[in-house]
């Protein structure tokens, strides 16, 4: 996820107010001002008095030459390293952002979000915005929210429909109702991963929950926001989650619940691109796959040959990063 900064000196409670209700991660203060906007609100502040302390936890510099933006490729990538440019030339930036990550660009104007969250396609990893206008503020958020990188989706063929016995399987409530076409992208393996469809459809027997995605047995895999996985039954309240429609746009949730729950089970599996993708999810009429279209397709109804809509890497995982290495997964 993308993060909004946003620097407030001197301090103004106004401006403390918008990047609170604006979803800002953290704000960058005048010393001594910590505590007054931690009255308002809950949120991280980058202050000497702050929970984030400059050039201690949070590096800032100027790149006003060469040097300056060979200087901040050096800095440790571990930190989050705070970007001016002092002629406002992309290219600097561009150049930074091949080389490493945990770059926030300090902006003026709302404007210019888009320019730096979407170089070389990557994007730098936020924004500080510096501005006395409670407007930019509300508009930055909004670029900022939306944000989020496509995935890449194709259509699958159903190979295989297997009813299995009763397992644990997990239902994910977020923070955030979804729409029809909308849903996670949930696999047995993590390099392959079926779009599950939220729970937005009407049924005349079940309310529809469009909060609501019925992922998948225990064991499966989920795909995070930043490219990371995590099982289904790790996840928790208050985590991120990513939301992916038939499109391949991209958002994200927050956990608000993890239901895990026996249930009867079945297996199916598909093929794309010569990779085989598989899935156990629950057996029922309201568990659904989704198609090019963004059409909900019940797995009760669902045959050999179908299409479905599905995402392939190539990577293995370790702790849920991205690793070359040798693996199988059946």
């Amino acid at each position: 996820m993308k993060r909004l900064w946003v620097k407030i000196d001197p301090y103004d409670k106004p401006l403390a107010i918008a990047a609170l209700e604006s979803g800002a991660q953290a704000v960058v203060l005048p010393p001594g001002c910590s505590e007054k906007i931690k009255q308002l609100g809950r949120i991280t502040t980058v202050a000497p008095d702050g929970d984030l302390k400059p050039d201690q936890d949070v590096c800032f510099l100027e790149i006003r030459s060469k040097a300056d933006e060979i200087s901040a490729a050096k800095l440790p990538a571990d930190k989050p390293l705070v970007l001016k440019m002092a002629d406002w030339t992309i290219i600097p930036l561009e150049n930074l952002i091949a080389q490493r990550d945990n770059l926030i660009a300090q902006i003026s104007d709302a404007s210019q979000a888009r320019a730096v969250l979407g170089a070389l396609e990557k994007g730098v990893d936020g924004i500080l915005l510096d501005t006395r206008d409670i407007n930019q503020i509300k508009k930055a958020a909004e670029i900022v929210q939306g944000s989020s990188p496509k995935v890449e989706l194709a259509e699958a063929t159903i190979t295989g429909i297997e009813s299995l016995g009763m397992g644990d399987r997990v239902c994910v409530d977020t923070c955030s109702n979804m729409s029809v076409g909308e849903g996670m992208l949930i696999g047995n393996t993590a390099t392959g991963f079926l779009l599950v469809h939220s729970e937005s459809v009407e049924n005349p027997y079940v309310a529809a929950r469009p909060f609501r995605v019925n992922a998948g047995a225990v064991h499966a895999y989920t795909l995070l926001p930043g490219g990371k996985t995590a099982y289904l039954s790790d996840l928790r309240a208050g985590q991120e989650v990513l939301l992916v429609d038939h499109t391949g746009s991209t958002r994200s949730a927050y956990v608000g619940r993890v239901k895990v729950e026996r249930r009867p089970l079945m297996l199916i599996r598909a093929e794309l691109d010569g990779k085989d993708t598989s899935l156990v999810l629950q057996n029922a009429e309201t568990i659904r796959l989704t198609s090019s279209k963004g059409q909900p397709l019940s797995v009760a109804k669902l045959k050999v040959g179908d299409k479905v809509l599905a995402h392939t890497e190539s990577s293995g995982r370790h702790f849920g990063m991205k690793v070359e290495e040798t693996l199988i997964e059946k």
